[in-house]
């Protein structure tokens, strides 16, 4: 296969410019070690902060080199699961939704590459301050949290930004991201390559429910939509501006514009909610996965789907004339 060399495969010795998402619950160790296999990288999602899960998940892993990501409003709370992160020797750390300085010393110390995704130009800005090797602009296209802004315009202005501010700082794109089409518009939009969400949700090592997973596969990029409902039921209380792409689904027709109701009505339908999550129920609770479902057909296994992005895109960038390597 063809190697796309960009300016990320040569700083973190990847074959590829493809990194899994750390999502929430969903990135374990098992996807993030066989991303890291195929020639990517792979992220654990350290999600709301379990210390035991998290230890999990990188014995998971074994003794491949993976990297792991935060939600960093959430692990402020529990800041020493930064420090068991790190004792790991991550090939990376990812923070997301929250400024990460407070934390940048620490990371810094550590000699691991710090990865800040962003929404905003103020969040690029938090991120360069914060000494971010990596900055990755997700778009609000992207299942789970995000904000306002959308892949195609954002990207391009944070190359640009980049490059006149922070010339070595590398960009990864994400949201809407699920095949080698995608990967070859990040690139030649000025990303220096991509992290990818969904597409690696709808994995075999993906924990994810398989009735989930079934639900994103029949469903198209029209049957996503941004809510807090979610967050509401599970009691989490997100910051603005964020809010979290869903599948547009029972729960969320039951709930539109009832928020106020559903707050009152929390002892019961907490419940109700975590039963039906855990019960893999695609229409009481929410199903996470952004408008790249419509581009997701089966569940193969994550070495596949790297190995299907890196070779399409390496077909399509040479039809259009780019050196590969």
């Amino acid at each position: 296969m063809a190697r796309l060399a960009t300016r990320l495969t040569e700083r973190l010795g990847i074959a590829h410019p493809i990194l899994s998402a750390p999502m929430a619950l969903a990135g374990g160790g098992a996807l993030a070690a066989a991303v890291t296999r195929a020639g990517g990288l792979g992220l654990i999602g350290g999600g709301y902060g379990d210390a035991d899960w998290l230890a999990q998940q990188f014995a998971a892993a074994g003794n491949t080199q993976v990297g792991c990501g935060f939600i960093t409003w959430s692990m402020a709370k529990k800041p020493e699961l930064l420090t068991q992160a790190l004792v790991h020797e991550p090939a990376a750390l990812m923070l997301s939704f929250g400024d990460p300085r407070p934390f940048a010393a620490e990371i810094a110390a550590s000699g691991v590459p710090l990865i800040c995704q962003c929404q905003s130009l103020e969040h690029v800005r938090q991120g360069m301050e914060a000494g971010a090797a990596i900055i990755v602009a997700q778009g609000t296209e992207a299942g789970g949290h995000g904000a306002s802004r959308a892949s195609l315009p954002f990207v391009p202005e944070v190359a640009d930004l980049l490059a006149r501010e922070s010339p070595d700082t590398l960009l990864l794109a994400a949201g809407g991201i699920a095949d080698g089409r995608g990967l070859a518009a990040a690139l030649m939009l000025g990303a220096d390559g991509v992290l990818v969400g969904s597409r690696f949700w709808a994995s075999r090592e993906a924990l994810v429910h398989e009735r989930h997973q079934a639900a994103a596969v029949a469903a198209t990029g029209d049957r996503t939509v941004r809510s807090s409902l979610p967050d509401i039921a599970r009691q989490l209380d997100w910051p603005k501006p964020f809010d979290i792409r869903t599948a547009n689904n029972a729960f969320i027709a039951r709930w539109a514009g009832r928020d106020h109701e559903l707050r009152a009505a929390i002892a019961t339908e907490a419940l109700a909610y975590r039963e039906a999550f855990t019960a893999g129920d695609p229409d009481r609770a929410a199903v996470i996965f952004g408008e790249a479902a419509g581009l997701i057909a089966d569940i193969p296994s994550a070495g596949e789907i790297v190995e299907r992005m890196a070779g399409e895109a390496a077909a399509l960038l040479g039809r259009a004339g780019r050196v590969l390597a």
